[in-house]
């Protein structure tokens, strides 16, 4: 017989789960595995935003989630799934061929049904709205000061929130001032919302901010500051000597990873022809010593990941937990 369905989630829930459970998975990569799909086209502008208002792209968005969501349950484990909306703002959207629609709403509500569907009590999913940076993640030269972050961010926030997903995800972050403009409006929304940088080895962000110094300037700022800040889009390792550099008061705030396979840069990465990957079982033992180390409670997947990563990452973890 399958498990019987859970309750549907709510922001409390997640709440509770990022205190209490001692491991909690991501998923692993979307864009980046879809944008290499043959069978997928890529809004030029939205992305796979823009994927649920095709039918066939549809589907196949919807089996890469199933995929994930099937590991989580194998393993018993909550999972954070992710709406399809890092490239959603204002901007991107008017410029698309779907301007007009509410994408941000239909994104989350496509993976609220899927996590309604398929959530049990023992293996909860949460859905998460998401957005990234206004320009490139890679160039932090692109990044907006706090002031124009907040007026870019406003509306696809608003939406994101207006859809009530179970927590907002900031992603690919690489500087701290769009950040600081990111939190300010996620900050009146009152949802759970996590941070997510982009950090090099030797213990800042790609503006060259001191990781830690990042996190306590956000923190001081707000009233309702992040539950939680994450790194996405560098290797465990890279991660583990950024932090080691960083210090344990920013160690210690840093709840979680979706870790890249390769040790490359990240814009490196982007620019490559092929994909560059890891074996599942090689990042697993990596993304296990970096948990092990400095005790992340979050663990996922970006560039180069596929679902026998997250399985395996899946499984390491657990067997420490």
């Amino acid at each position: 017989m399958s498990p019987e369905p859970a309750t549907r989630t709510t922001t409390a829930d997640f709440r509770r789960h990022l205190r209490d459970a001692p491991l909690m998975l991501t998923e692993g990569s979307m864009y980046e595995r879809l944008r290499r799909d043959p069978a997928v086209e890529f809004d030029p502008d939205i992305a796979h935003a823009a994927l649920i208002y095709d039918e066939g792209a549809r589907v196949t968005l919807e089996g890469v989630h199933g995929e994930y969501i099937a590991v989580a349950q194998r393993h018993g484990l909550p999972m954070i799934v992710t709406a399809s909306t890092w490239r959603g703002n204002q901007a991107r959207i008017a410029r698309s061929r779907h301007a007009g629609a509410a994408v941000n709403q239909d994104n989350v509500a496509f993976v609220r049904g899927l996590a309604d569907d398929r959530s049990t009590d023992a293996a909860p999913l949460f859905v998460a709205g998401a957005l990234g940076p206004a320009g490139d993640a890679y160039r932090p030269d692109e990044a907006r000061d706090a002031d124009a972050a907040a007026r870019v961010h406003a509306v696809q926030i608003e939406a994101l929130a207006e859809a009530a997903p179970d927590l907002i995800v900031a992603a690919t972050l690489p500087a701290v001032s769009e950040a600081r403009g990111i939190a300010r409006v996620l900050d009146g929304t009152g949802l759970p919302y996590l941070l997510s940088f982009v950090v090099r080895d030797t213990g800042t962000l790609l503006d060259g901010t001191p990781l830690g110094e990042a996190l306590d300037t956000i923190d001081q700022e707000r009233g309702n500051p992040p539950i939680g800040y994450m790194v996405n889009c560098v290797h465990p390792q890279v991660l583990g000597a950024c932090l080691d550099a960083a210090g344990e008061s920013a160690s210690e705030r840093i709840v979680g990873l979706r870790a890249n396979t390769s040790t490359l840069r990240p814009q490196d990465l982007d620019e490559a022809a092929a994909l560059i990957t890891q074996p599942p079982d090689e990042l697993a033992e990596h993304m296990l010593e970096t948990r092990r180390r400095h005790g992340l409670r979050i663990v996922g997947g970006c560039c180069g990941t596929g679902t026998a990563h997250i399985d395996r990452i899946a499984a390491h973890c657990k067997a420490s937990a």
